[in-house]
C-alpha cells in the first residue's frame, strides 16, 4: 500500500511539473511490475505477464441475449474464457411476461435486465456489442457483425470477431408460413418492443372510436380485436387483453365497452394442444362463458389493412372478418442468418439447426447452438444396435448373459434417454418383458441380438423434439455452461457414458431436458398448471403458484421486486391505460 501511494505521489509531482522529468522508471519491490513515465503519458502501468495470460484464455463468443446466452453468460464462472456477448438488443427479457405487458399489467422496464449488469459480476473479461450479426464464418472463425445504432449517430458499423468457441443463441421470429398480408399488417408477441406497440395500438382504437365522426360500423370494426394461434401466448394475450377490457377500460369508455369484441382463432381443433385434455376443455368452455369468440378449425389465408380472410377447414367456407387489430402467434421460423449458416454446413434442407446431444453442431467442432435456434439430433438406438450389444457381450459369445445386460443398461439409458423415458412410461412391451426377466433369479438366462434388437425397436419410434419454450432454452444456457466450466477437468479425466462406438467414455454426460410443468393463465385470476407426475390444476390456487413460479424465476432481485410491485400496484390501482 505504501508503495502504491509513493507511485500516486510521485506521477502527481511530474504531472504538475512535466519539464521537470522525461521519464522515470521505477520497480516495485513487491512483483517486479513496471510504471513507465512520460512527458505524453504520465502515468502508464504494463504489467509484463498479463499479455501471455490473455493469450491463453479461450475467447467465446455468444450470440443472443435470450433465456439460452443470459442462462450460459449467468452460470459461466470458469476464469480461463475471454467472453464477447453480441446481439441487437442490450437486455434479457422474461418473454413469458410479455402478454402482461401487453395491457399494463406489468410494465416493460420490469421484465428486462440489462445483460451488462450480469456481465460486470463475472470474474473473467467479458465485453458487450450491441449489434446484430450478418454471417458465421465457420471455416475462419469469425462472426462478422453490423451495429444495431441509429444511422443518425454515425451510421451502420461492421466489424468481425474471433472466437475459439461460438454459442449461437439467437432464437428465432414469427413464423407467417408466408401467408400474404401478414407481415405489413399484423401485430407480433416476440419482443419488449412488440408488447408496447400492441399496448399503444389498443388504446389508439379505443380513442379513434371515441370521435363523435366516426360510424357505428367503423366504431365496431376498431374494436374487434383478433387473435391468431391458440398455443400459450394467444391463450394468455387473448385472456390479458378480455381482463383489460373489462376490468379497466370498460369503466373508462362506458360508451364502447358494448361494441368491444375479441377473437381468437386456431387452425387445429381445440386451442393449447400441448397440454392436458382437461386443461383444454377447461379453456375452452371459459373463453365462451367470457363472451371470448373462440373459432377453431379456421386457417388464415389473407390479411389486408382492414380484412382478414379465413378458411373454415371443414366446410371449405371462406370468410371475411373486418378487424381494428390483429396479433399474430402462430409458431417459430428461422432466422435468416441462421438459414444461410445451414446452408454453408449442409443443413440446409433442416427446419432448424440440428445438434448432437452435447448441444454441438452437428459438423462443427467447437460451434454450439442452444434454444428455438436448433433442435437436437437425438441418435437412434437403433444405428448403433450391433455396436451396444458387441459391447456388452464381454466374452464374445453372441449371447448376453442378464448380468451383462445389467452392467450395460445404464449407460443405454445415460446415451440413448429416449430408452429410460419410455421404461419409466411402461410403453415398451418387449423392453419391459426382458427387464423383468434380467431382474430374476436365473443367472442362467441369455438373450441373443435378435431378441434384444426386437425389445429395443420400439424406443425409436416414440422419440419426440423438444418443444421451443423457455424452459427448454434455459436448461441448454445452464448445462453447456456446466460443460464449459469443467472443460480441462474433463479433458483429462472424461467421465461421461460409454461409448458403443469406439473406446473409452465421453467427456460429458448428454443433455437431459427435465420437464418442470407449465402453465397456462386463463383471466379472471384463474390459470391451469401441469405439473410433473400428471398433476393438474385449474383456479384462483394455481393463479397464486404462477404468481410465485414467475417471481422466482426472474434473473435479478431488481426485476423480482419490480414485477412484484406492480402486480401490487395493478390489485391497488388497476392496470395503467395510457399510450406511454
Amino acid at each position: 500500500m505504501n508503495g502504491f501511494k509513493f507511485f500516486w505521489r510521485t506521477s502527481k509531482v511530474i504531472q504538475d511539473h512535466p519539464t521537470a522529468c522525461i521519464a522515470l522508471l521505477l520497480t516495485t519491490a513487491s512483483g517486479g511490475s513496471l510504471l513507465a513515465i512520460s512527458e505524453h503519458r504520465p502515468f502508464q502501468v504494463a504489467h509484463a505477464d498479463v499479455g501471455q495470460a490473455d493469450s491463453k484464455k479461450k475467447k467465446v463468443v455468444i450470440l443472443g441475449t435470450g433465456w439460452g446466452g443470459t442462462s450460459f453468460l449467468k452460470n459461466l464462472n470458469h476464469p480461463s474464457y475471454e467472453v464477447q456477448v453480441i446481439s441487437p438488443r442490450n437486455y434479457f427479457a422474461f418473454t413469458p411476461l410479455l402478454p402482461s405487458v401487453t395491457n399494463g399489467t406489468v410494465e416493460a422496464r420490469s421484465v428486462v435486465e440489462p445483460i451488462r449488469n450480469i456481465a460486470k459480476k463475472k470474474r473473467f473479461d467479458t465485453q458487450f456489442r450491441e449489434a446484430e450479426c450478418l454471417r458465421i464464418d465457420a471455416a475462419n472463425k469469425k462472426v462478422l457483425c453490423r451495429s444495431s445504432q441509429d444511422t443518425n449517430l454515425g451510421g451502420e458499423e461492421n466489424f468481425s470477431v474471433d472466437y475459439d468457441y461460438l454459442i449461437i443463441a439467437v432464437g428465432a421470429r414469427s413464423n407467417t408460413f408466408n401467408t400474404p398480408g401478414v407481415e405489413e399488417n399484423c401485430h407480433f408477441l416476440k419482443e419488449v418492443e412488440d408488447a408496447q406497440r400492441i399496448r399503444r395500438t389498443v388504446i389508439d382504437c379505443f380513442e379513434r372510436a371515441c370521435i363523435p365522426s366516426i360510424s357505428e360500423e367503423e366504431r365496431k370494426r376498431l374494436l374487434h380485436f383478433v387473435i391468431v394461434g391458440g398455443g400459450p401466448t394467444g391463450v394468455e394475450f387473448a385472456a390479458e387483453l378480455h381482463d383489460f377490457v373489462t376490468d379497466d377500460l370498460a369503466s373508462l369508455y362506458p360508451s364502447l365497452k358494448d361494441h368491444v369484441k375479441i377473437t381468437l382463432l386456431e387452425a387445429a381443433d381445440h386451442i393449447l394442444n400441448m397440454f392436458d385434455k382437461r386443461i383444454t376443455v377447461f379453456a375452452e368452455q371459459k373463453f365462451r362463458r367470457d363472451g371470448i369468440n373462440l373459432r377453431t378449425g379456421s386457417m388464415v389465408t389473407k390479411v389486408t389493412n382492414k380484412e382478414i380472410t379465413t378458411k373454415e377447414r371443414a366446410t371449405g367456407e371462406i370468410n371475411s372478418t373486418k378487424y381494428g387489430m390483429i396479433v399474430w402467434s402462430t409458431g417459430i421460423g428461422t432466422r435468416p442468418v441462421i438459414t444461410n449458416f445451414m446452408k454453408e454446413i449442409g443443413q440446409g434442407n433442416r427446419r432448424v439447426l440440428a445438434t448432437d446431444e452435447w448441444l454441438r453442431v452437428e459438423g462443427m467442432e467447437n460451434v454450439y447452438a442452444v434454444g428455438d435456434c436448433a433442435t437436437i439430433n437425438q441418435r437412434s438406438v437403433m444405428e448403433d444396435i450391433t455396436a451396444i450389444f458387441s459391447k456388452a457381450d464381454k466374452n464374445k459369445t453372441g449371447k448376453l448373459a442378464l448380468n451383462d445386460f445389467k452392467d450395460v443398461i445404464k449407460d443405454i439409458c445415460e446415451r440413448y434417454p429416449q430408452v429410460e423415458i419410455h421404461m419409466k412410461e411402461k410403453q415398451l412391451k418387449g423392453f419391459t418383458a426382458l427387464l423383468q426377466n434380467s431382474q430374476s433369479n436365473s443367472k442362467n438366462e441369455v438373450i441373443d441380438i435378435e431378441l434384444f434388437k426386437n425389445a429395443l425397436s420400439e424406443v425409436d419410434t416414440q422419440m419426440k423434439n423438444l418443444p421451443a419454450t423457455a424452459q427448454v432454452a434455459s436448461q441448454q444456457g445452464v448445462y453447456l455452461s456446466k460443460c464449459f466450466n469443467r472443460m480441462e477437468e474433463c479433458e483429462a479425466n472424461p467421465e461421461g457414458p460409454l461409448r458403443f462406438r469406439g473406446t473409452g467414455r465421453h467427456r460429458f454426460h448428454p443433455f437431459r431436458y427435465k420437464h418442470l410443468g407449465q402453465f397456462a393463465p386463463l383471466g379472471g385470476e384463474q390459470t391451469a398448471a401441469q405439473l410433473p407426475g400428471d398433476w393438474v390444476s385449474i383456479g384462483y390456487s394455481s393463479q397464486w403458484l404462477w404468481y410465485s413460479v414467475y417471481a422466482s424465476k426472474q434473473v435479478s432481485w431488481r426485476t423480482r421486486t419490480l414485477v412484484v410491485s406492480d402486480w401490487a400496484r395493478r390489485f391497488i390501482f388497476g392496470r395503467d391505460s395510457s399510450r406511454i
